[in-house]
């Protein structure tokens, strides 16, 4: 095996098969092809290989060629696939993904395929040459597993637990394997199954349309019998496929009434592969543009016919929407296919509802959230070319082959940036990407634009479009700005809700509308502490500290997950009453069963969020009205529309100002304005109150008027005065070992060697804020550079050399180097 060397045309003589393996290498693997799949191997078909001396993957095949790679090869065990899983086009964009982002396409294998579809070996165990029917000293597990081997030819370690009902059974396994009575055999199993439905149709007594009314006769005795076939003949008009389930409910007969007309031969059980996807079958007009999204909707199209790439800033409520779906029924109707990334799973649900219900099951919806066996589908459901996909950024990976069109709702999220793992990536320059491949129309949306898309407008690489009005004419929400420290009439002063907003909270319900209440932070509070000692409760993984969530009972940390109960005295001081400090988003909904004992409350963020369907009831709830209060993080702020909202309040603008990053003011302004556009998004004008030490900070000034021109020209001045983002890019590399010592040598060596070809273009290594997490302890350090590409290829070629040179020293082999580009 070796790395693959250049492209050849396959003329005769051996052929060679470069395999990209689900694995974080260096390079991929080449394997020669035998005879009996040479001719129909292809680019993008999944190849069972051995890889190390036991292990079997399930590899993507990446070209196919004659050269010689220079010493024996071995031979591909199997082709999975009978047609390429991945289009040329995808497996394109995987190069290009690795190569900018730094990292291997193993790993961007990893994060593109689902998990079904990346298969692994299972050890299966089947009897040895050594076996005989009258061997000795074999107690009493070993003789089960051996007779169990008797009966049946193979059996999974599962089974073997099974029949000893243990979990540990490797010794049992180890003893008979040393005595070579069993063998382990790699067998590749595929995960994937079909959804099947148990369905009934008329059997060999009625395939033509006189056995059918003769079938009367057959069951003119039973009253319950004649029912069924009277139902059936009936629902079968109108339905593809009719289950038993269906029609036993229908007509409240029992199974062994079905049995016995099978028996007869009316009726035929079968069972019915159907699709675990779909979308609603009814597909009604979408109403009247407004002449604001006809100009709109009119420059787009321009813009698109040049060939660029449109930037549609509306403010919040100006009806993008409306405008993206307009343009998306163009492309489906035209026979082709569309990518509507959003950045959060949280607004596909109701954005799905919109988009099928003129859209119908022409898109799906595509998110982690799904189960296994109904993210395949969807992946050949978009390889055959007849579906488009609303999703977020795991749908760039999707199999597109008519691609038409790229939507990038919100393109300013942060959400967009994969932080962890591999490969670190951007959705919305992906998306760009992939659509300059496939020749796509591109289309980003926000009504706060990012720095970088406003610069790229500004310099013409996209083409801005405005809508300034709200859809239907409705105000823009009126923004105050409440002082932190106010009191009330008493002079009493509460450290979450001031008068203003309480005031507010209360007037809001009583007019029947809703309260939502945006808190950058989960759980109950953030820090449990000692008040004599100042001694803090800190994760034994991370360098931080844990959070208290008071519904569970325990400590947290929100970095690795580790989670403790609470101690009961400071174990430096043995102080008994400990306190918390901070406030959460459990703690905000706490205190406000206090002071609106009446209101119906919930919360929406991580904890509440977890299961599958968990987010879409909570939306469904307070789209309806059961709710009163939506208390949550981020989540809130992200295009949510919900026609009774009448007050948001920002709990704590000083938390989001006071961030350590060159962005903070960025996503400050942007949530703040995001969240305040879910007032009054119907016939009504909203309110917004935003609680604030620091009510004159430039931003909250800018969020006041609404004015994003002052805002991001200020913010723009900022940045190119000190080379950030857009004016200049930056890596940032983090080393992690669990020993500190050895992750500061291996920072201070590797930061030694980019120093000398980058000069001051690199700053540190330096511990970062959290100096461990996971275990590791971390050093970081950050290189600018100009936006030149080649200049980009240039420093990443130099991390790269640099990187691998620190793998061979002794003792640091074992630092893990993690390359973040455009990390920020």
């Amino acid at each position: 095996m070796t790395r693959s060397a250049d492209s050849h045309t396959v003329d005769s003589g051996t052929v060679y098969a470069d395999v990209v393996l689900p694995l974080a290498l260096a390079q991929t693997y080449t394997y020669s092809v035998p005879e009996e799949y040479v001719g129909g191997l292809r680019e993008g078909q999944r190849v069972e290989v051995q890889f190390s001396r036991n292990k079997h993957y399930a590899g993507i095949v990446r070209r196919l060629h004659g050269t010689p790679p220079g010493f024996k090869t071995r031979p591909i065990l199997s082709v999975i696939d009978v047609e390429p899983l991945l289009t040329r086009q995808q497996l394109e964009l995987w190069d290009w993904m690795a190569d900018y982002y730094c990292c291997t396409l193993g790993e961007v294998m990893t994060a593109g395929l689902p998990s079904h579809l990346k298969m692994a070996s299972e050890t299966i165990i089947t009897l040895g040459p050594l076996f005989s029917d009258d061997i000795p000293d074999l107690n009493e597990d070993e003789y089960l597993v051996v007779e169990a081997l008797t009966l049946q030819s193979e059996l999974s370690l599962k089974d073997i637990r099974d029949i000893l009902q243990r979990k540990t059974v490797y010794p049992v396994i180890r003893s008979l394997l040393d005595r070579h009575i069993i063998l382990p055999k790699e067998n590749f199993v595929d995960p994937y199954k079909a959804l099947e439905v148990k369905c009934v149709r008329f059997g060999p007594a009625c395939r033509t349309e006189a056995e059918r009314i003769a079938a009367f006769d057959l069951v003119a005795r039973s009253e319950k019998q004649t029912a069924v076939l009277l139902e059936y003949m009936q629902y079968s008009r109108t339905q593809p496929y009719v289950r038993r389930a269906d029609l036993s409910k229908r007509t409240g007969a029992s199974d062994a009434v079905l049995k016995a007309m099978v028996k007869k031969e009316i009726f035929e059980f079968y069972d019915r592969e159907i699709s675990r996807i779909g979308g609603e079958e009814a597909v009604a007009e979408p109403g009247p543009l407004s002449p604001q999204q006809v100009e709109a909707l009119g420059a787009v199209r321009g813009f698109h016919a040049e060939g660029k790439a449109a930037l549609l800033h509306g403010v919040t409520g100006s009806g993008k929407t409306r405008v993206y779906l307009e343009l998306m029924q163009e492309v489906i109707n035209a026979g082709r296919q569309v990518l509507y990334l959003l950045p959060e799973i949280a607004l596909t649900g109701q954005i799905i509802k919109r988009l099928q219900r003129v859209l119908g099951d022409r898109i799906m919806v595509y998110h982690s959230r799904l189960n296994n066996m109904e993210r395949v589908e969807i992946w050949k459901a978009v390889l055959s070319g007849k579906t488009s996909v609303v999703g977020p950024r795991s749908a760039l990976f999707l199999p597109f082959t008519q691609l038409g069109l790229v939507v990038v709702d919100e393109e300013h999220d942060p959400s967009f940036k994969q932080h962890d793992p591999n490969p670190r990536y951007n959705g919305r320059d992906v998306a760009l990407y992939l659509a300059r491949q496939h020749g796509a129309r591109a289309l980003l949306g926000s009504a706060t634009p990012s720095l970088e898309s406003w610069e790229n407008a500004r310099s013409g690489k996209y083409r801005l479009v405005t809508m300034t009005e709200r859809f239907g004419g409705t105000a823009l929400p009126e923004i105050v700005v409440a002082d932190s420290r106010e009191t009330d009439e008493k002079g009493s002063h509460h450290p979450f809700f001031t008068p203003t907003l309480l005031t507010a909270m209360r007037q809001t319900i009583e007019r029947g509308e809703q309260v939502i209440l945006f808190q950058n932070r989960r759980g109950f509070a953030p820090v449990y502490f000692c008040p004599t000692c100042e001694w803090t409760v800190e994760c034994l993984n991370c360098d931080v500290s844990l959070t208290y969530h008071k519904f569970q009972h325990r400590l947290r940390c929100h970095c690795c997950g580790y989670a403790t109960p609470p101690p009961e005295h400071c174990p430096a001081c043995g102080e008994v009453q400990l306190k918390l400090s901070g406030t959460g988003t459990e703690k905000i909904e706490d205190e406000l069963k206090i002071f609106l004992p009446e209101a119906r409350i919930a919360r929406m963020d991580l904890d509440t969020t977890r299961g599958k369907h968990a987010l879409g009831k909570l939306i469904d709830q307070f789209e309806v009205g059961e709710l009163d209060i939506l208390v949550g993080t981020q989540m809130v702020t992200k295009g949510l529309d919900f026609e009774r909202v009448g007050l948001v309040g920002v709990i704590s603008a000083d938390q989001l100002l006071r961030f350590p990053d060159f962005r903070a003011d960025e996503r400050a302004f942007q949530l703040m304005l995001q969240v305040a556009g879910r007032a009054g998004r119907r016939d009504r004008q909203g309110r917004v109150v935003i609680q604030a030490h620091e009510g004159s900070h430039p931003v909250l000034t800018d969020v006041l008027a609404a004015d994003y021109d002052n805002f991001i020209q200020r913010e723009a001045r900022n940045r190119q005065q000190h080379r950030f983002p857009p004016y200049g890019r930056m890596i940032r590399i983090q080393l992690r070992h669990p020993r500190r010592a050895t992750a500061e040598e291996g920072a201070k060596l590797l930061g030694k060697w980019l120093a000398h070809a980058l000069g001051d273009r690199l700053e540190g290594p330096f511990e970062p804020s959290v100096a461990r997490l996971r275990t590791y302890y971390l050093q970081d350090m950050v290189i600018r550079y100009s936006a030149a590409p080649a200049e980009g290829q240039r420093v990443k070629e130099i991390i790269r050399r640099a990187s691998a040179q620190l793998a061979t020293q002794k003792g640091l082999s074992g630092v893990r180097i993690v390359v973040d580009v455009d990390p920020y």
